[in-house]
């Protein structure tokens, strides 16, 4: 794919050291965009940085950190002045653990980092883009907002609030000129889902055939559609949830 309108554009992307995060970011380079990206793991934002090092910037701060999104924030409008895009992207997950074995502090660890993560950079962003009467935000759910089984007690929940979430941002703010979609990625390779490649790849294989398309799917496949959401094409989307699972959830 091929977006000459992301020349000049500035994306803002959290979860980019590495996944789905890491793809979305260097798809947007690939397109011209200048890329902020926000993680915890410096290593694999210094990859990005060494490899694009006139378009790509970052800061480390964890998203559940009001003080470190705030600082983050900062040093991207410092960097880059505007903010066009946001991407949402990072997350943990809870190893499928049901309401019973879910503890206090994973079920506040899992809520604290997916869904007020997103609240704090969202809330520290739009306004600048509300000044600007201009932006697109994309955040990142899962089947697991849409179907039992994805996850345990603490995710599933936790993507179906950003499902929600999603759409009462396009309901509040599409008039104003803010357009906000959220993508729901199913089994996609990525470093958070290396324990089910473990010990020969059994859960691997049985998600694989449990699978419609018959195979997971690799993190530029959901970066592609980053990519289109956030474009001028999808100018008539809002407030959408458009899986990315081959199939998964049509069962």
């Amino acid at each position: 794919m091929n977006f000459s309108e992301y020349d000049g554009k500035t994306v803002f992307i959290t979860g980019a050291a590495s996944g789905i995060g890491y793809a979305q970011a260097e798809a947007f380079l690939k397109q011209g965009a200048s890329v902020f990206g926000v993680d915890q793991n410096e290593t694999g934002l210094q990859v990005l940085k060494q490899a694009y090092p006139e378009t790509f910037a970052f800061w480390c701060a964890n998203v559940a950190e009001k003080s470190e999104v705030a600082e983050a924030v900062h040093q991207a409008l410092r960097e880059y002045v505007r903010i066009d895009i946001l991407v949402n992207t990072a997350g943990i997950l809870d190893d499928y653990k049901t309401t019973l074995d879910t503890t206090e502090e994973l079920w506040d660890d899992v809520f604290n980092t997916n869904v007020k993560g997103i609240y704090h950079v969202t809330n520290y962003i739009l306004p600048h883009m509300l000044k600007w009467e201009q932006g697109v935000i994309v955040n990142t759910a899962s089947i697991a907002g849409l179907v039992a089984g994805g996850g345990g007690a603490a995710y599933t929940a936790s993507k179906h609030a950003i499902v929600g979430y999603t759409k009462q941002l396009a309901y509040d703010f599409s008039r104003k000129g803010i357009r906000v979609n959220a993508i729901a990625p199913g089994a996609i390779r990525t470093p958070m889902n290396a324990k089910d490649f473990v010990n020969g790849g059994e859960m691997a294989s049985w998600v694989a055939e449990e699978t419609p398309a018959g195979r997971w799917a690799e993190p530029e496949e959901v970066a592609n559609l980053t990519l289109y959401l956030a474009s001028s094409a999808a100018g008539y989307i809002h407030g959408a949830v458009i899986p990315v699972d081959g199939g998964w959830t049509v069962k």
